[in-house]
């Protein structure tokens, strides 16, 4: 295993060798083609090769995806057998330097000479390789990048996987972020930074002095500092101290041509220009890593003053949608990274796990020590205040026992143990820009569902004997009665989940059903309508989704249903029964916001 790569072209070549590479030598299209072959790559089994397209209609530059698509390539990129390596790294040097925060702790301060490597340093070269080629003023031409139009509805061409650098004009420290950029014309694109991110608070920074902002932005780099430029840091921490933490080595860094911000000199384009405060255009809408269009919107834009490139430089691109796909794999590595780091803050935390479906924000499962009663709670409050974390809708609570590299325990220990009045904790708080369930942008309903075992002083679980699930003829006989009395129920389907070696009988049993969900009977009409029917005793939670869904793809249904749920507006409850609305939401459910389109290419 190759520890560290020098640039991007060396890991590419790495992976030539390892066989995890695909070259595509006919001609393709950046419009489109390129995304439905990424795409469909990405949902390959083990996902699939890493693309490399040599000819690119339009563009003299050649274009990589789904670089870091799969458990083994990823691991590759950061030079590790397992991504857990990262975490075990981490938790060397705390135990060797504790430090008194986070913030401490991802700043890898210099508390000794091992640690100095970390640390960026500046290229002597007069000529670094990002600057073979330099193109100035009226010779910027942002059209001869292969810039991928990714979905069909997307408001143009995108560049998706940027390292975008910025300083904080308060404090001159350096952050780096990936924030899309829609390119709108030969020397211009916009700048997605989200209200929560470092670069949206630095140009912040700018605005209130209506000082002009310089920004650069590297494309493509080795893949450690691209892993970087999306690990969530805290601010004023420079995330290429994390880069070379992960390579073992310092990042070499030169100065642009026509701003004062340093960039990777081994990067193969380099983007430099300037924001100006108060200056927005609608960009948008784009087909993101949710499934769906993320809608259009007023953001920065960035000008384009230069641009460079080494002598044969690689584009490098991203496609991101319903999961799995690339995304995931970066994901997958912060959550191995960050561990540690978390089990400073909440050391009864065992382990976490970000289900893909939940696309990162949506759901949390924390495993933990319990201590005492509330400790689940506790937990929950606790990673709401933490960082990225207090983005995520929902958080699940299991004891230590559970093994979460093992989806089935967990799923398992909802069925058996979930009990509807005791184990729910409902609150507010702010959500990512990119939830469309809620009916209010960026801030919203959470839940926290704690299905660890209880403690002297908590409130018991009901006990409960649940009749058996129903078969296959219970469930047709089910259907039949909601037929009847219901009018545009269209399919159900019990869920079953391997047997686990428990005697006591289950606490849960789990109805899908597929509805005819429109403006005039919105989900909310059919979860009433089910929770005053008699009849349905086999089954306590029922969940609702729209027509055409394929019922028999479990993963499909947790997408659906991480995404479109809203907790103090969808879940319904009476009589110890639940029923949860997946659908499609409109005014009649209390949702004013326009509901995004999901991704296809049909």
């Amino acid at each position: 295993m190759k520890s560290w790569y020098k640039n991007l072209s060396d890991f590419i070549n790495t992976l030539k060798d390892a066989g995890e590479l695909s070259i595509i030598e006919r001609s393709v299209s950046h419009y489109l083609e390129i995304s439905k072959l990424t795409d469909a790559e990405s949902k390959a089994p083990d996902g699939g090769k890493a693309l490399l397209f040599e000819n690119v209609e339009g563009s003299p530059f050649p274009a990589a995806t789904n670089l870091f698509g799969s458990s083994r390539r990823i691991c590759m990129a950061m030079g590790v057998d397992s991504l857990d390596e990262l975490g075990d790294r981490i938790r060397e040097y705390i135990e060797m330097h504790p430090p008194e925060s986070i913030k401490d702790m991802l700043g890898l301060l210099p508390t000794g000479l091992s640690v100095s490597r970390f640390f960026p340093r500046s290229l002597r070269s007069k000529s670094p390789p990002c600057q073979k080629v330099i193109y100035t003023g009226n010779d910027v031409d942002l059209s001869i990048l292969p810039v991928l139009h990714c979905w069909p509805k997307d408001a143009g061409p995108f560049i998706t996987l940027p390292l975008v650098f910025t300083k904080s004009l308060k404090t001159g420290r350096r952050n780096v972020g990936m924030y899309r950029l829609q390119v709108f014309d030969k020397n211009t694109t916009g700048m997605h930074w989200h209200i929560h991110k470092d670069g949206s608070h630095n140009y912040n920074e700018y605005c209130r002095t209506k000082k002009r902002m310089p920004v650069a932005v590297a494309i493509g780099a080795d893949p450690a500092t691209i892993y970087a430029a999306t690990a969530p840091m805290p601010r004023n921490v420079d995330e290429m101290i994390l880069a070379g933490f992960i390579r073992n080595r310092p990042v070499p860094m030169t100065r642009c041509i026509t701003v004062d911000i340093k960039v990777p000199a081994e990067a193969e384009f380099i983007l430099e220009g300037y924001v100006d405060p108060g200056e927005l255009r609608k960009e948008g809408p784009f087909g993101d890593h949710t499934g769906y269009y993320s809608p259009a919107d007023d953001y920065p834009v960035f000008h384009v003053t230069a641009v460079t490139h080494r002598k044969s430089p690689v584009y490098c691109a991203t496609l991101v949608g319903r999961p799995p796909m690339e995304d995931c794999y970066l994901a997958k590595t912060t959550e191995r990274l960050f561990l540690p780091l978390l089990q400073m803050v909440l050391p009864e935390i065992k382990n976490y796990w970000l289900p893909w479906e939940g696309v990162f924000h949506n759901i949390v499962v924390v495993s933990i020590d319990k201590e005492y009663p509330g400790h689940a709670q506790k937990v929950m409050h606790g990673l709401w205040g933490q960082g990225q974390m207090s983005f995520c809708k929902a958080i699940v609570v299991v004891d230590r026992d559970i093994d979460l590299e093992d989806p089935n325990q967990v799923i398992g220990k909802f069925i058996e143990n979930f009990d509807i009045q005791s184990d729910l904790t409902m609150t507010k708080g702010i959500l990512d820009v990119l939830d469309h369930s809620s009916p209010t942008p960026i801030f919203g309903n959470k839940i926290g569902i704690d299905l660890t075992a209880r403690f002297p002083g908590e409130t018991m679980r009901i006990p409960i004997d649940r009749s058996p699930e129903a078969s296959d003829d219970k469930q047709v006989e089910i259907l039949d009665r909601i037929d009847k009395k219901l009018d545009g129920v269209i399919d159900a389907r019990r869920f079953s989940y391997p047997q686990r070696n428990v005697k006591a009988p289950r606490r849960n049993s789990i109805l899908f059903l597929c509805v005819e969900n429109e403006p005039e009977r919105p989900g909310r009409f059919y979860a009433n309508k089910l929770l005053e029917m008699t009849g349905l005793e086999p089954f306590n939670i029922i969940i609702l989704y729209d027509a055409k869904i394929d019922l028999a793809d479990n993963s499909l249904l947790l997408w659906k249903m991480f995404n479109n749920v809203d907790p103090g507006r969808d879940l319904f409850i009476r009589d110890n029964r639940l029923v949860i609305d997946a659908c499609r939401k409109y005014k009649g459910d209390g949702h004013p916001r326009e509901w995004p389109d999901e991704l296809s290419f049909e």
